[in-house]
């Protein structure tokens, strides 16, 4: 393992910048793993904590295919993590909405052409990803339909679920689509949680991509097969969401089978405890998305299903 320092900015009046690397093997770029974008992602960097600590053994044993290089990034803004800040520090802009990046535009943008610059040329490009929302989410590999996407590959991962996804406008600025468009075959792994560690989940989304590594051949490793991935479309989700505001209480957990009419949370008043709103699932299927906080808006999107298979 060779620990480096892969980008780094100079700072006036605090610790530099660094975003640091850990190396694998050595000959061609195989494969490059990036764990945290934003302050925020702690299971993300935790996954890609176990994820070094499992290749480094598998190094020491000789398990990694000669020729083959493979590169993990735990966290590419340790700045918003050292303060708890999900965004960027000074200007609240998010890195993963900075891609491919300018060497001579704001921060973020700089970070991200300084790291991009660094993992473009790789075979297979692997993200710990989490979503603009809070929730816990069901295991899953998600790719950008860019035309250039691989769904027989993702299925290596052995995760429950392959969930394709319409890229809007502001998607064309992550780094799942600038992966794909350097013709990086790209795939981002989302596990239960996002600022809570979830340990089983943290293993499960590091056992998926040893079991990837293995399958391409870039490892040697034979471990927990997984599950064979159903595909879903991101568009084909069924959103139920609060019809008021108020204090949450889920009854269920991602992940979970549920039918027509059970009862999934209840929405109380702050101020009396009376009970605003009981929700109710609307149909059939998987819960692929649950909200996780202690309180709920209006209109907002409380779980998403995953339609049962007919």
């Amino acid at each position: 393992m060779k620990k480096s320092t892969l980008y780094e900015i100079k700072s006036l009046y605090r610790d530099d910048f660094r975003v640091t690397s850990f190396c694998f093997g050595a000959g061609e770029k195989s494969v490059c793993v990036v764990g945290s974008m934003r302050g925020n992602e702690y299971q993300q960097v935790f996954a890609c904590s176990l994820l070094i600590e499992r290749l480094k053994n598998l190094e020491e044993k000789g398990r990694i295919k000669k020729g083959k290089e493979i590169l993990v990034i735990p966290c590419a803004n340790p700045y918003s993590m050292n303060v708890k800040k999900r965004f960027w520090t000074i200007d609240n802009t998010d890195i993963n909405r900075m891609f491919p990046g300018y060497n001579l535009g704001e921060t973020t943008q700089r970070i991200a052409d300084g790291i991009f610059q660094n993992i473009k040329d790789y075979d297979f490009g692997i993200q710990f990803a989490s979503f603009y929302m809070s929730g816990n989410f069901v295991p899953q590999v998600r790719m950008m339909k860019t035309g250039l996407e691989n769904i027989e590959m993702a299925k290596k991962f052995g995760l429950p679920f392959i969930v394709l996804h319409n890229p809007r406008p502001f998607d064309t600025t992550t780094l799942n689509y600038n992966w794909q468009i350097w013709e990086t075959n790209a795939f981002s792994i989302y596990t239960t949680s996002t600022s809570a560690i979830d340990k089983k989940s943290a293993e499960q989304a590091v056992d998926s991509v040893l079991n990837f590594l293995s399958k391409q051949g870039i490892i040697e490793y034979k471990g927990y097969e997984g599950y064979i991935s159903r595909v879903v479309e991101s568009k084909d989700f069924v959103n139920i969401r609060s019809e008021v505001a108020g204090f949450f209480e889920s009854f269920v957990q991602a992940g979970e089978k549920v039918k027509k009419g059970d009862p999934l949370a209840k929405i109380t008043a702050p101020y009396t405890a009376e009970v605003r709103q009981e929700i109710r699932a609307s149909e059939n299927g998987i819960i692929a998305f649950a909200h996780n906080e202690t309180m709920i808006y209006q209109n907002t999107a409380a779980f998403k299903l995953i339609r049962e298979e007919e």
